[in-house]
C-alpha cells in the first residue's frame, strides 16, 4: 500500500541544471561484440561519468524492459548492463541496486529472465527491487518544487513516487528505438515506469508534458542522473515492441537526458519537432534539445541518418484513436473504469499471441545469426 507522506523538495538532492547557453556533452562510439564491454567503459569516461555521479551516494540502475520477450532493440542488453556494473564496481561505487517496474501488459520477472539480465545482477551481487512490490518499495506523496505542466492535474490527489529514489543517483539503460506515442523513446521515457505507478496510462494524452514533469522531479530527488544507451541493434517501426531490428553498432552516453534523446532522434532520422518533449525540456531549462548546442564526442554522426519511420500496427491505431483522436473525450470511461481491462486483454492477446509468434519470432531467429545475436547466446 502506498504511504501518503508529503515529501518536500530537498536542496541536498538537486542535480545541477545546465546553465542556459552552455553545451551538453553526448559521447557516441561505434563498437563490435568482441570489444563492446571495454568500449562501453571508454564511452563512460568520454561522457565524464564520474563527474556527474557521486561515489558517496547510492546508485540505482534502471534498465528498460519494453517487452518480456527477448526482442532485439526493445530491451536493455546484457552487455550494456554488464559493462556499466563492471565500471561502477571498478571505480569505487559500492552501493548499487536495480529497481524494476512492470506494466499491465509486461511481466517484469519474465522479462528479466528471458533477456538474461537476471543473470548479470546475480553475477555481480546487485540487489534487485520491484517498485510494484510493497515489501520492496513504499510510494510516498511528493510535492515538487518545480511548476508541473500536467502531473498535478492528472493526479489531483497527489503525485506519488518511490521513497527509495530520494537521495540516490540513477543510471538509465534505454535503447535506440522508435515509439508509437512519443516518436522515439530513450532516457526521458525510461523514467516513466520507475517514477509513476500502474495508473501511468492516465498520462498518455499528455505524454510529452509528462516526460518533462518527470525529468524536473528527477532533478530534484536524485543526486545524479546519467543515461547509457544501447544502439548495437536499434528498433525501427512501431515501437517499443513491434519493430524491425536493425544492426547499427552504436553506443551512447550522457548526463543530459534531453541531449542524448536528441542525438538518438538524429541518428534514427526522425523529425525532432515530433518529439515535442525535447524543445519543451530545453525551454524549461531541463536539458539541451537543440542539436547545434550539443557537443558530440567520439564518432562524427553529423551526417548519420538511419531513415527510420515509426509506422503503426492495429493496436497502435486503436491507441491513437482513444488517446489522441475522436474518442479522446471518452478516456475516463475507457481507462479510469473496469472497461480498461478490455483494452489490456486486447493488447495482451494481439502482441503476445498474434504479433510475436507470427512476426516477432522469425525476426528473432534471424537476429540470433548476427554477431550480436551470437553474443547474446553466450550469456
Amino acid at each position: 500500500m502506498a504511504a501518503f507522506i508529503a515529501v518536500p523538495f530537498s536542496a541536498q538532492c538537486v542535480v545541477s541544471v545546465r546553465k542556459r547557453g552552455s553545451m551538453s556533452k553526448v559521447a557516441v562510439l561505434k563498437t563490435k561484440p568482441e570489444t563492446v564491454i571495454e568500449d562501453y567503459k571508454h564511452l563512460l569516461d568520454l561522457a565524464d561519468f564520474q563527474e556527474h555521479i557521486p561515489k558517496d551516494k547510492p546508485v540505482i540502475l534502471k534498465d528498460n524492459v519494453s517487452w518480456h520477450f527477448m526482442y532485439p532493440g526493445a530491451n536493455t542488453t546484457p552487455w550494456q548492463l554488464e559493462a556499466v556494473i563492471q565500471y561502477l564496481q571498478a571505480h569505487g561505487y559500492s552501493d548499487i541496486s536495480a529497481v524494476h517496474n512492470q506494466t499491465v501488459v509486461i511481466d517484469a520477472p519474465k522479462g528479466q529472465r528471458l533477456n538474461r539480465l537476471d543473470k548479470i545482477y546475480a553475477k555481480y551481487g546487485v540487489k534487485e527491487l520491484q517498485n510494484y512490490d510493497p515489501n520492496d518499495i513504499t510510494w510516498v506523496k511528493y510535492e515538487p518544487e518545480a511548476n508541473m505542466s500536467v502531473l498535478d492535474k492528472i493526479y489531483p490527489e497527489g503525485i506519488m513516487i518511490p521513497d527509495y529514489f530520494l537521495g540516490k543517483s540513477i543510471v538509465h539503460l534505454p535503447t535506440v528505438k522508435c515509439h508509437i506515442y512519443t516518436t522515439m523513446t530513450g532516457a526521458m521515457k525510461n523514467a516513466f515506469g520507475g517514477l509513476l505507478n500502474k495508473k501511468r496510462h492516465y498520462t498518455h494524452s499528455f505524454i510529452h508534458e509528462t516526460l518533462c514533469d518527470l525529468l524536473a522531479i528527477q532533478q530534484e530527488v536524485h543526486t545524479g542522473i546519467f543515461a547509457v544507451m544501447d544502439g548495437t541493434t536499434c528498433g525501427n517501426g512501431p515501437g517499443p515492441r513491434c519493430m524491425v531490428p536493425v544492426q547499427k553498432d552504436y553506443i551512447l552516453a550522457s548526463a543530459d537526458s534531453v541531449a542524448i534523446d536528441r542525438i538518438s532522434t538524429h541518428l534514427m532520422g526522425l523529425d525532432p519537432s515530433a518529439v515535442k518533449c525535447l524543445a519543451k525540456a530545453q525551454e524549461l531549462g531541463l536539458g539541451v534539445g537543440n542539436f547545434d548546442e550539443i557537443e558530440v564526442v567520439g564518432e562524427d554522426i553529423s551526417n548519420e541518418n538511419f531513415g527510420f519511420e515509426v509506422g503503426s500496427t492495429f493496436a497502435s491505431k486503436v491507441g491513437h484513436i482513444t488517446w489522441f483522436g475522436p474518442l479522446k473525450r471518452a478516456q475516463k470511461l475507457f481507462f479510469h473504469t473496469p472497461i480498461v481491462y478490455v483494452f489490456i486483454l486486447g493488447s495482451y492477446l494481439y502482441h503476445d499471441y498474434y504479433w510475436f509468434p507470427v512476426k516477432g519470432k522469425p525476426r528473432v531467429r534471424e537476429w540470433m545469426k548476427t554477431p550480436w545475436g551470437q553474443l547474446f547466446q553466450t550469456y
